[in-house]
C-alpha cells in the first residue's frame, strides 16, 4: 500500500483548527495530500493547525469561514481552489453541540444548531461539487452517534445529526458516479479528558468519572479519540471509490448497548 495515498490531491476541512477536525486535516496531510482548514472563531489554533500541516511538507491554507453563510462558504473554496489547483476531499467537521429539554427548547437555538450541522455541509458540497466531480472526489461528513440513537436532552443536536446522515445518502444519489459521499458517525470522543463537540455528553458536563462511565459501557473497553475517527475519514477518503452513502458508526460499540 502506498505510504502516501493522497499524493497530489488537496482537502478541505472544515472547523478544522482544533480537536477532531485538526487531527483529521493532520491525517490527510500525513497521507500526502495539501490540506485546507477553514475556521469561524479559532484564528490562532488555525494559524497553528496550518503551521504544523506545513511542517509535513505540504500546501496549507487556513481560511475564516461561516459554514452558515453562502457567500462566505463560496469565497473559502474558491481560496482553496485558487491556492491548490483543485480540490479532491472535502470533510464536512464544522458544528456544534448543544443541550436543552425539548419541551422548553427555544426556536433560536433550534434553528442555530441546523444551521450549522445541517445548511453548513449542504453548502459547503454545493460549492465544492464543480471541483470534486472534475477530480472524482469524495465528500465525508461527520456526523454522531447521536444521529443513529435519540438523546432526550439533546433533540436539536440528534435532529440535525439524522439529518446529515440522510443528507449523506442523497449527496450520494445525486453526486454519482464522480462523486462518493459517505459520514463518519463518533460516538464518545475523548479530546485531553473531555468530549469533544460531537461525542455523547455535552462538554464540560463530563468528567473522569463521566468518562469511565461510558467506556464501561462500551465493548471495546474505552472511549474514542480523536485519531480513531480519523482514521475512518482516511478510510472513506482512500479507499474503494465504489463505496457511497454509508454512515460508519465510530464508537467502539456504544451504539449496540
Amino acid at each position: 500500500m502506498a505510504t502516501e495515498p493522497l499524493a497530489g490531491k488537496s482537502a478541505l476541512v472544515t472547523g478544522g483548527a482544533r480537536r477532531i477536525g485538526r487531527t483529521i486535516a493532520l491525517a490527510l496531510a500525513q497521507a500526502g495530500a495539501d490540506v485546507a482548514i477553514s475556521y469561524r472563531t479559532a484564528q490562532p489554533e488555525a494559524g497553528q493547525t496550518a503551521a504544523e500541516i506545513s511542517a509535513l511538507g505540504r500546501r496549507s491554507l487556513a481560511i475564516p469561514c461561516d459554514v452558515r453563510s453562502e457567500a462566505s462558504v463560496r469565497a473559502a473554496v474558491g481560496a482553496v481552489v485558487s491556492a491548490f489547483g483543485r480540490l479532491d476531499i472535502l470533510v464536512n467537521n464544522a458544528a456544534v453541540f448543544a443541550s436543552a429539554a425539548l419541551e422548553s427548547l427555544p426556536l433560536d437555538q433550534w434553528d442555530a444548531v441546523f444551521e450549522t450541522n445541517a445548511r453548513g455541509p449542504f453548502l459547503a458540497a454545493r460549492e465544492a461539487l464543480p471541483h470534486l466531480r472534475a477530480a472524482r472526489g469524495s465528500i465525508v461528513n461527520i456526523g454522531s452517534l447521536g444521529g443513529l440513537h435519540a438523546w432526550a436532552g439533546h433533540a436539536h443536536y440528534c435532529a440535525s445529526k439524522a439529518a446529515l446522515h440522510m443528507l449523506t445518502q442523497a449527496m450520494a444519489r445525486a453526486f454519482a458516479p464522480e462523486v462518493s459521499v459517505n459520514c463518519v458517525a463518533p460516538g464518545w470522543i475523548e479530546m485531553n479528558d473531555t468530549p469533544d463537540q460531537s461525542s455523547v455528553a455535552p462538554r464540560g458536563a463530563a468528567d473522569r468519572t463521566q468518562a469511565a462511565r461510558f467506556a464501561a459501557k462500551t465493548p471495546m473497553g474505552r472511549n474514542g479519540d480523536a485519531n480513531d475517527v480519523a482514521q475512518a475519514v482516511l478510510f472513506f477518503a482512500t479507499g474503494p471509490h465504489f463505496i457511497t452513502g454509508q454512515t460508519l458508526a465510530v464508537d467502539g460499540g456504544l451504539g449496540l448497548s
